[in-house]
């Protein structure tokens, strides 16, 4: 996973890459990281939760914000499952 953020970073695309397991990104972190502390196969949370979903949207969107600040970036989202 940050193997290819950090390639896209460096030809100038911004990434923000959500991420459900703390370890999956503490060896190799992307550039920026949002936990989100849903189940496997839900990074938005849960299906017909709309409000949850732009949550995660909106905080992984300011973290395109961050760019000019020191990287990697890992956030932790204030969602609950």
């Amino acid at each position: 996973m940050g193997l290819v953020a950090r390639e896209l970073e460096r030809h100038g695309v911004a990434t923000v890459s959500l991420v459900l397991l703390h370890a999956a990104v503490r060896d190799e972190p992307p550039p920026r990281a949002l936990w989100v502390p849903f189940f496997h196969g839900y990074a938005l949370g849960s299906p017909g939760d709309p409000a949850s979903q732009r949550e995660v949207l909106a905080t992984a969107l300011d973290l395109l914000g961050d760019y000019r600040g020191s990287l990697p970036v890992l956030k932790d989202s204030r969602l609950r499952p």
